[in-house]
Order: structure tokens, then C-alpha cells, then sequence
């Protein structure tokens, strides 16, 4: 017979984790291993009993569940996380998905909603309650999308690109300062910017990236 998934509750409030417990018990499948109170405990007891999933409130003593969080997934990423919160704002759905969430289930959910979500996490896939609006979802792809985008071209200004542009094509200060209008210790700190940004030291290699983003055509010959 397959051994049934552990489980740790981390939940401060000892009559919700013991109904939570009590639900869990009637499984076949799923099995509590460990009840903890607050963020550090959670995370003692993750490295000491291993489970497949840990339930999280996000709001406990100590240590908050964000921070719970992103150090259980340091220490033990295979365990599955799944919120279970009264919190049903963006800013605390957000935070909790880049700490490394797999799912967030709110407190008000029905008791085979919150098994069903249990299920769908231990299988690999990300689980939030229907009531969360699927806009959060939108968001938070495209969080992860900018964050990992964050090469030091990609942290460029329009105005630094503009400036590269004009620098890549051979205009002086002074003349960049009078077609943006803008002084020219304005130009010259945007200059130092992106320079400082790419970790470039000349205008030579700046010409080279301009040509290779395709922002100046490349020198043939």
C-alpha cells in the first residue's frame, strides 16, 4: 500500500488546526506528521520530519508566513506549500506566490475544496480558490515574466536608449543637449548611467551594443 502524504499544519489558532487535523485523519491518502504555531517552528520541523506539504497561515507570531516560506523552500524545495489565510488581497496573494508558494486557499473555503487543493499542489500543480479573481493570475505571470528579464539592457531607461543612440552615432554632448532639450550635465549623467548600468568604459563599446540591438546599423568594411 502507498504510503499516504505528510503533512505539517502551521496554523497558531489550536481550534482550526485541530478541525483542519480532523478533516486530514479521514483521508487514506494524506497524513498528519506535524502541528506547529508560528513561522520558526514550521521550519524546524520541516527539516526534521521532511513533508511532501506544509499548510500556512500567513499570519503567525515570530516569524511571518512569507518568510516561513521562502525558507522552507531553501531548505527543503521538493515540500509543497499550500497558504491557507483569511487574506484575500492582491499584495498578499502576490507575496506569497514569489515567496514560493504552490497554492493559496482561503480560511472560508469549503472543507472538500480545501482537500481538492491539497490533492492538486501534491501533484505538481498550482492551486488558487476559485473566489481569487483570475487578474491576480495575470499579474503574477507577468511578475515572474520582469523579473527574470532583468538584464542590464533590459534596465535601461527610454531616455538612456535614446541617449546610447545618439552617442552610437556620433553626437556631442552639446548637440544630444539641444535636440532633447535638455543641459548638457543632464546628458552627460544619463550617459554615465548607462554606461555604469552595461558596465561599459568607452564610446567605442557603446557603438558596438547600439549596433547590436539594432539601434545604429552595423559598420561594414
Amino acid at each position: 500500500m502507498k504510503k499516504p502524504f505528510g503533512i505539517v499544519i502551521a496554523e497558531d489558532y489550536t481550534l482550526l488546526r485541530e478541525g483542519i487535523k480532523a478533516l486530514i485523519s479521514c483521508e487514506t491518502d494524506l497524513k498528519v506528521v506535524g502541528e506547529v504555531e508560528d513561522g520558526l517552528e514550521a521550519i524546524r520541523s520541516v527539516r526534521e520530519l521532511s513533508p511532501d506539504l506544509v499548510l500556512m497561515d500567513l499570519s503567525m507570531a515570530r516569524m511571518t508566513g512569507f518568510d516561513a516560506i521562502k525558507e522552507i523552500k531553501r531548505v527543503s524545495p521538493q515540500t509543497k506549500i499550500l497558504v491557507l489565510t483569511a487574506y484575500d488581497s492582491e499584495e498578499y496573494i502576490l507575496s506569497s506566490l514569489q515567496a514560493g508558494a504552490d497554492g493559496y486557499v482561503l480560511k472560508k473555503t469549503p472543507k472538500t475544496e480545501l482537500l481538492t487543493a491539497i490533492r492538486h499542489v501534491l501533484d505538481g500543480r498550482r492551486y488558487l480558490s476559485p473566489s481569487i479573481s483570475d487578474t491576480i493570475i495575470d499579474r503574477f505571470l507577468e511578475s515572474k515574466e520582469a523579473s527574470a528579464d532583468r538584464s542590464p539592457w533590459a534596465t535601461l531607461t527610454r531616455r538612456e536608449r535614446q541617449i546610447l543612440k545618439l552617442v552610437a552615432e556620433g553626437h556631442k554632448s552639446k548637440d544630444i543637449a539641444d535636440l532633447l532639450s535638455i543641459s548638457v550635465k543632464t546628458v552627460e549623467k544619463h550617459r554615465d548611467n548607462l554606461m555604469g548600468k552595461l558596465g561599459l568604459r568607452n564610446v567605442a563599446a557603446l557603438t558596438a551594443l547600439a549596433a547590436e540591438k539594432g539601434l545604429i546599423e552595423k559598420q561594414v568594411g
